[in-house]
């Protein structure tokens, strides 16, 4: 049995649209943020020493890492959510996967974190929303004429890439974004999207 441990408004979402999408089997047990801090709950560390979200057990095995988790689960379910290896779209497969959270997603936390600095924060501000634009404008620019990321079907990519457009809908970038806009419609149009936001509770970019 695989058990998520979630937590509420945060890329493990993204974890149960993965589950979803692969008709797995499994659990989920709910953290909720502090509603000042907006930090995960000290209950997570008793689950891995990180103390975040997403995580996932299965018996004895604890995965920790966002696209760690999606490619290993798409993986060992034998789908084409994973790509092989061998084919020519792994590269760009492996590029999104890192992509997500090595360069896409510092940016947007940096806003958050320097938000709270006040006028402090006022001259970084700028270099940091060019490179929220300058990530996002390429993201836009590589789903041009495209309804997925990798290999014309929906996979791990998309799954891993989901967070960080629905955060920059959530901001209000979309009339800037339209692919990026479109893209984000169609994931949340899926039955398995809907089932997983469902099954995961409120959900502040949906």
């Amino acid at each position: 049995m695989i058990t998520v441990h979630h937590l509420n408004n945060s890329r493990s979402q993204r974890v149960l649209w993965l589950l979803e999408e692969l008709g797995a089997t499994y659990e989920i047990v709910r953290y909720q943020r502090d509603a000042v801090t907006s930090l995960a709950p000290p209950e997570l560390k008793a689950i891995h020493p990180l103390g975040k979200s997403p995580v996932i057990t299965t018996g004895d095995e604890v995965l920790a890492e966002s696209g760690m988790i999606v490619d290993v689960l798409a993986r060992r379910a034998g789908s084409d959510l994973a790509v092989d290896f061998d084919s020519s779209d792994y590269p760009a497969y492996a590029h999104w996967l890192h992509f997500a959270e090595g360069s896409a997603m510092p940016p947007f936390l940096l806003a958050l974190y320097t938000r709270r600095l006040g006028d402090a924060a006022a001259p970084l501000q700028p270099r940091i929303q060019s490179e929220i634009l300058n990530h996002m404008s390429y993201l836009e620019s590589e789903l041009a004429g495209k309804e997925w990321l990798v290999g014309g079907r929906l996979t791990g990519a998309d799954i891993m890439m989901s967070f960080i457009g629905e955060i920059a809908m959530g901001q209000g970038m979309g009339a800037m974004l339209p692919g990026v806009a479109a893209w984000v419609a169609r994931i949340h149009a899926r039955p398995q999207w809907q089932s997983a936001l469902e099954k995961g509770g409120p959900y502040v970019y949906a």
